[in-house]
């Protein structure tokens, strides 16, 4: 509005300016002198009038967009000496002035507000450019945590931890990776993500840096109360009746009176009580072989393998024991070409101690059945073993895969804890959904 008001008197001018311009060549060419010269101080204020305005305009807002480039709003036109359109002019910039202060405002306290956050967190957060290493920001508890006061280049880490250069360097958007970092005679265990986004033609990259050691440190001390109760509880079983048997042969060989000379003891009844001390130590042994075994897992060595190809020697190896049992087994895969990168005779391990828990399970059943199945979501394949047997009560279900810890009067608690293991050694999980009296599921993630 105010830009078409001010061409509208600027075409005023020109007009003006071309109407005297005629007068003054009509004047000349009749030969009327003194006419001409008496138009002439028109002529010259209107043409300086038209010069001098669109001067004064476009340095005006030359400035203006100046201080825009340079994020300058401190600029305020004076209106009180300007007139007409040149003040509609000069109170419009003061106008969109005050806009970009009121948002340049609002825009800083929204940094500081999201820098003051990142400062409280416990987590830290490094952000530099993707191309040349230049530090965007860093907050204290990156600092804190890798014990590094500042450095304007991301490669300034080269001499301080090329290891950890070379990780933050290499890791890809949405990644994460535990990394040890070394802090003097102290090791700090780090759970470090990756990220990268665009902003103003550049690729930044985000670091975020969390301390897991106390999460770790909990989580192993509890498994190994847990562990440790177990043992305990096992090795107290075996040598509590040990020791007991012994003393009662100790005290029946033991004369009942000083001069007695030695107490008769029946043949039998030391042959019965060192019998049971033998199955009892073998019993100990045997536990102590079981755990052992357990703590020696082979290295796997990883192949594409077809999931029918599993299926197939898993029901070779299982029918037998399923027809003698009169266990109906079925067997889902939709997709005949679904393969999993695994270790084919660990994860065939693992599908063997499960199928033999789901036929214990549905032993006791009218109708037994095992369902076998396998399929994918997106590039994860799973394998899914079910049976609609006892189930398992819930106040177990937590437990079942702490090593050593079985419901089976003769079990030794070791299956399950193996096909976890197994599975960790994949970078896979195993997951159980059991309802009592419905039946268990038991899901492999790959």
């Amino acid at each position: 509005m105010i830009l078409n008001k001010k061409r509208t008197g600027l075409l005023l001018q020109i007009l003006l300016l071309l109407f005297l311009t005629a007068v003054i060549a009509w004047c000349c060419v009749r030969r009327e002198w003194w006419w001409g010269v008496a138009c002439f101080p028109l002529w010259f204020y209107v043409l300086t009038r038209i010069i001098g305005s669109a001067e004064k305009t476009d340095k005006i807002i030359l400035e203006f967009v100046e201080a825009v480039k340079y994020n300058d709003f401190s600029k305020n036109y004076n209106t009180a000496s300007a007139s007409g359109d040149m003040k509609k002019l000069l109170a419009g910039l003061n106008s969109i002035n005050d806009r970009f202060k009121t948002v340049n405002k609002e825009r800083k306290a929204e940094n500081i507000y999201l820098q003051t956050i990142l400062e409280l967190t416990g987590i830290g957060i490094l952000s530099f450019d993707h191309t040349t290493g230049l530090i965007r920001w860093m907050n204290e508890a990156f600092k804190k945590m890798t014990d590094i006061p500042y450095f304007k280049n991301i490669q300034a880490l080269e001499k301080r931890n090329p290891e950890f250069l070379k990780l933050l360097l290499n890791m890809e958007t949405g990644q994460t990776n535990v990394f040890t970092f070394k802090k003097g005679m102290l090791d700090e265990k780090l759970l470090i993500g990756a990220t990268l986004f665009a902003t103003d033609g550049r690729t930044d990259k985000l670091i975020s840096l969390q301390s897991i050691k106390g999460t770790l440190d909990e989580t192993e001390s509890v498994a190994w109360q847990k562990l440790l109760n177990v043992m305990t509880h096992e090795i107290m079983n075996s040598v509590a009746p040990i020791s007991s048997l012994a003393d009662t042969l100790k005290n029946q060989l033991e004369p009942r009176e000083p001069d007695a000379g030695p107490a008769p003891i029946d043949p039998e009844d030391l042959k019965l009580g060192l019998e049971t001390i033998r199955k009892r130590s073998e019993g100990l042994q045997r536990f102590a072989i079981t755990y052992r075994n357990l703590n020696k897992i082979t290295k796997p060595v990883f192949k594409k393998v077809l999931v029918s190809d599993i299926f197939e020697n898993l029901q070779n190896l299982m029918q037998p024991t399923l027809d003698q049992k009169h266990i109906e087994l079925d067997v889902i895969l939709k997709d005949p070409f679904l393969s999993v990168q695994a270790d084919v005779s660990l994860i065939e391990q693992v599908l063997i101690n499960l199928m033999t828990n789901a036929i214990e399970a549905v032993r006791m059943q009218a109708t037994p059945q095992i369902t076998l199945s396998a399929f994918s979501e997106g590039d994860r394949p799973y394998i899914k073993i079910a049976d609609n047997g006892v189930g398992i009560p819930s106040n177990i279900a937590d437990q079942i895969f702490i090593p050593f810890f079985s419901t089976r009067k003769n079990g030794n608690g070791i299956g399950l804890s193996l096909c976890k293991q197994i599975m960790i050694l994949h970078k896979g999980s195993i997951q159980v959904k059991s309802k009592e009296g419905e039946g268990t599921v038991f899901l492999l993630y790959f």
